[in-house]
């Protein structure tokens, strides 16, 4: 029961956290990819 319930637990905040992962990396690209225009409007 005890190992069930771990597993449950471990299942619902999984998906919250590979979520955040994939939009951590989305903003990561997007920044890398328009570092040139970024920087561009600073300069």
């Amino acid at each position: 029961m005890k190992f069930e319930r771990r597993f449950g637990n471990q299942k619902k905040t999984n998906p919250k956290r590979g979520l955040f992962l994939v939009v951590l990396l989305i903003i990561v690209l997007y920044l890398f990819f328009n570092a040139d225009k970024i920087i561009g409007r600073f300069l």
